[in-house]
């Protein structure tokens, strides 16, 4: 039998200490399960003390079996040779041995921060920096970099071409994975950028900014846990598309704890999938919105009277419009519409009293007088149709109808007649900002039903009493905010949406991911101010990542040219590699697009091994949709779906549609572009956006 060769001899090293650390996980899992186990024994003692250690053991516990399995694949990643002969391994959580030594350090760290930091330039007293590439429990690869080669021993092996570029040429899949491997130094400044205040996180398309703000996430949480998971962390991404991409991220680094929604579901309660027409999107946006919102909701509602009379004795009460709309405003400046119902009921008795002038009236007194009130029909149903319990959703419905009322100075006719054309009887994504904006104004209702709040299922005891009180205290789940909010591809948000997450951002740290350049809004200054706005005197921590990890350089390359038209200035990275094999454009009769566009797709699967998405505009989505090939691989999406994703082979349909759908055409344009990490390919009826890039 041969000896094994230097090469074989490291990876038997390395399996061998990750089959070590794989031993104590297995019997940290043992005693996490046992004290479930113990935790719920102790909920037969009998008495409210013995529940209250049930939920808190079993909580702690399951926690750490979360944990425990979502670490479970490629728990060892690193392995940090250090200067006098010592080794660090690096992996998703920290392992101690019996003896509570540490046999592996979790990623956050600061004894693994030098695992990123750490260059050929400023080696930190590192001498090799090796990346373990596991499948589960097994060691498949190494990839090692020497940073000080004057301190290494003549024995030391360094394998491989280096962890970066060899995970760069793998295939992608459906999900985003964990880069906590192959972190640089720029990315890493950012993770442990302060945690107070606002880290704004920018750069061009694939240098890593989403992937960044994810691994902050969990560092976060590493470094204060009990602020971190106690006040929330809600991360906020474009698309269902997108967060269904992103969702294995934290798991995989240890973090089952963390909020996850889109845009569009931000709101308990309430779901969008579907957008606004671009035209329709860019009003329902729109800062002065808020001030039409203000007016429908302080104002009386369609079908409310506008005024009440009653017999009483040897009077007739007058409530004359003046009156009740006197009322209105006292009530108003104290409180809101929800919340004022037992005020406003009290207010209208106040009113009607003051006019009894009678002496059979008079002699009663008001209590007696409120005590008849109380059970008469003709009031009551007064009442009722004047200080109604109002739902922010079927008030958002009315709004079209009242915008000649409330929004003839804040909007022009032809925007108005937009408004009543378009607006929908579902909410669509820029809708929920406004329905959202609607329950601040209204208040909350008195009760609301429980599958109204999006909480975990199995919540403990002590978990929902705090947050029963926290609810009581405050008056809704929305206003208690999170402790930190992650905004992802945020150039996209309209003001409204930024007045949105605000209010759930109001006492928290913030990380926010962005590039003008890709900006779906049409004015991304605009954006820009709401952002600010929400964000108000907190400390802004800025970091710009500089290289582009994604795209081959002949991609990236073209795709620069493009965005070139988006914006003035655009920020533009650097590519790092190449492939040799340039985007492609292909241009056909209308008659051969679906043809061609077919063909493209099957070619491209048969070329790439990772996933192939072929975009079209949102009015073509079923006509590609119907000839493509069926291939889990392969997804057919519209263009602002691909927002934040990357596929190893991209085909794009009518670029020059793409460009026409709205305002922000060109920037979405090159969004697309730059979600091919591998090949991309371009088919349409025309070359006019080909010519204007050639300019």
């Amino acid at each position: 039998m041969s000896n094994p060769s230097p090469d074989e001899r490291e990876l038997e090293h390395e399996q061998a200490y990750v089959d070590t650390v794989y031993q104590r996980l297995e019997e940290s899992t043992k005693v996490a399960q046992s004290l479930v186990v113990e935790g719920l024994a102790r909920g037969h003692i009998g008495h409210e003390g013995g529940l209250v250690e049930r939920d808190a053991m079993v909580y702690q516990a399951s926690r750490r079996l979360s944990a425990l399995h979502a670490a479970h694949d490629g728990l060892v990643f690193g392995r940090l040779d250090l200067n006098g002969g010592d080794a660090r391994y690096i992996g998703r959580i920290g392992v101690r041995d019996e003896d509570r030594e540490i046999i592996l350090v979790d990623w956050r760290a600061p004894a693994a921060a030098v695992f990123y930091q750490a260059t050929a330039q400023d080696p930190a007293g590192v001498v090799r920096r090796r990346v373990l590439r596991c499948r589960g429990d097994r060691v498949v690869g190494i990839e090692d970099e020497l940073l000080d080669a004057e301190a290494a021993p003549d024995d030391m092996v360094v394998i491989g071409e280096g962890a970066l570029l060899a995970s760069l040429s793998r295939a992608r899949d459906s999900s985003m994975h964990s880069v906590v491997a192959t972190i640089q130094k720029e990315q890493d400044e950012a993770i442990r950028a302060p945690a107070r205040g606002a880290t704004i996180i920018g750069g061009g398309p694939g240098t890593g900014k989403t992937v960044v703000a994810l691994h902050r996430a969990a560092y976060l949480l590493y470094t204060d846990r009990r602020r971190f998971e106690s006040g929330g962390v809600l991360v906020v991404g474009p698309s269902g598309v997108f967060m269904n991409y992103i969702e294995r991220v934290l798991p995989s680094l240890g973090e089952t704890s963390v909020v996850l929604r889109s845009i569009g579901e931000v709101v308990d309660g309430i779901r969008a999938t579907r957008h606004a027409s671009p035209e329709m999107a860019a009003l329902l946006g729109l800062a002065r919105m808020a001030q039409v919102l203000s007016r429908v909701a302080r104002s009386p509602q369609a079908g409310a009277p506008h005024r009440f009379d009653l017999f009483y004795r040897d009077d007739r009460l007058v409530l004359e419009a003046s009156d009740l709309a006197r009322i209105r405003r006292r009530l108003l400046s104290n409180g809101l519409p929800n919340t004022t119902q037992a005020a406003a009921r009290e207010e209208l008795v106040k009113a009607l009293w003051e006019r009894v002038t009678g002496d059979r009236g008079l002699d009663r007194g008001e209590e007696a007088f409120a005590d008849q009130l109380d059970g008469d029909l003709t009031f009551e149903t007064f009442v009722d149709a004047w200080w109604p319990e109002l739902d922010p959703v079927e008030v958002w419905r009315s709004v079209p109808s009242r915008l000649g009322e409330v929004a003839s100075d804040l909007f022009t006719s032809f925007e108005q007649q937009v408004l009543r054309r378009e607006w929908a009887d579902q909410p669509t994504i820029e809708d929920i900002p406004l329905i959202d904006e609607l329950r601040h104004l209204l208040g909350e209702a008195p009760e609301r039903a429980e599958d109204d709040w999006a909480t975990p299922k199995q919540m403990m005891s002590f978990e929902e009493r705090e947050r029963e009180d926290r609810v009581q205290a405050t008056g809704s789940i929305d206003d208690l905010g999170y402790a930190h909010v992650l905004v992802d591809e945020a150039q996209d948000l309209s003001p409204m949406q930024w007045r949105m997450l605000g209010r759930r951002g109001r006492t928290a740290s913030w990380t926010i991911v962005g590039d003008e350049a890709q900006s779906s809004w049409p004015v991304p200054a605009e954006s820009a101010a709401a952002r600010d706005e929400a964000l108000g005197t907190m400390p802004v921590h800025r970091f710009r990542l500089s290289t582009n990890y994604r795209n081959s350089a002949e991609i990236y390359e073209f795709a620069a040219r493009v965005a070139t038209h988006a914006i003035e200035r655009p920020d533009l990275a650097e590519a790092v590699r190449r492939t040799g094999v340039d985007p492609r454009h292909e241009v056909v009769a209308a008659g051969e697009l679906l043809a061609r566009v077919a063909a493209e797709a099957a070619e491209m699967l048969a070329q790439v091994e990772g996933t192939v998405a072929v975009v079209a505009p949102a009015g073509r989505l079923a006509e590609v949709t119907a000839v493509v090939p069926a291939d889990d691989r392969l997804r057919v999406l519209e263009p602002l779906d691909t927002k934040g994703l990357e596929f190893d082979g991209v085909v794009l349909v009518d670029a020059d549609g793409v460009v026409a759908e709205a305002a922000s055409g060109w920037r979405t344009l090159y969004v697309v572009l730059t979600r091919a990490t591998q090949r991309l390919v371009t088919v349409g009826t025309s070359r006019r956006w080909l010519d204007r890039v050639a300019e």
